[in-house]
């Protein structure tokens, strides 16, 4: 069964050039013009993976609740914002609130599609059993890279694709600095220094909703990050 891949964008014309690009990949494409009709069939059954606009119709942000919405719901669903909004603003706004990816209308659709690729290896991890050697374990730190989870002090931590990928960079090697362009490389995304940092911010504060003195992640100013044992 080909996986299904929503569209919310208001404009039709550029719904459907979305949709027959997705489609000759072999993906199922829904297509919505806005946030309640959206809701409405995500709350009946969700997608594997949501591409959003950020205006829609009479709501301004309405794909930015949207997202709070889904991510609120499926924490784990990949949701991609794909806008004509490039303000750094809004950039920020989309990846604080949960989003996987922030993507400016004239990227190529190449490069779409291999980003959306990205984010669904996730849903073939989770299909596979666990193994012993898919599992890092540092310190209060666990990471099952099969299921794609992060654990801390035995408790799920909550993180999106990116955000996944970017802690499992930086703890493969405890110590050792990662830079932007390495995060960057590691969660197959293209990213500014600002977005990096947001971030990384949003991953700190997910540790400390479960550890309020967790302070592993380091910034090496001017370089980049590190992960510090516990």
């Amino acid at each position: 069964m080909p996986r299904t891949i929503a569209i919310v964008e208001d404009e039709a014309a550029i719904a459907a050039n979305y949709r027959d690009a997705l489609q000759r990949q072999g993906f199922s494409v829904a297509i919505y013009p806005d946030r309640p009709s959206a809701w409405a069939a995500f709350s009946e059954r969700l997608p594997d993976l949501a591409i959003i606009d950020v205006g829609l119709r009479d709501e301004v942000e309405g794909g930015f609740e949207l997202c709070r919405e889904l991510r609120s719901r499926a924490p784990e669903l990949p949701i991609v914002f794909l806008t004509a909004r490039d303000s750094e603003l809004d950039v920020i706004s989309g990846l604080r609130l949960g989003a996987d990816d922030y993507l400016t209308k004239d990227i190529s659709q190449a490069q779409m599609l291999a980003r959306i690729v990205a984010l669904l290896r996730r849903v073939d991890a989770l299909r596979q059993p666990v193994r012993a050697d898919d599992v890092i374990e540092r310190d209060s730190l666990s990471i099952n890279l099969e299921r794609m989870s992060v654990h801390w002090q035995q408790e799920l931590v909550e993180l999106t694709v990116t955000e996944f990928w970017m802690v499992h960079a930086l703890c493969l090697h405890p110590g050792h600095v990662k830079n932007r362009q390495q995060l960057m490389d590691a969660a197959n995304v293209v990213l500014d220094d600002n977005t990096i940092t947001s971030h990384i911010k949003r991953i700190r504060k997910k540790f400390q909703l479960h550890d309020p003195a967790f302070a592993c992640i380091e910034t090496a100013y001017g370089m980049g990050y590190r992960w510090l044992s516990a």
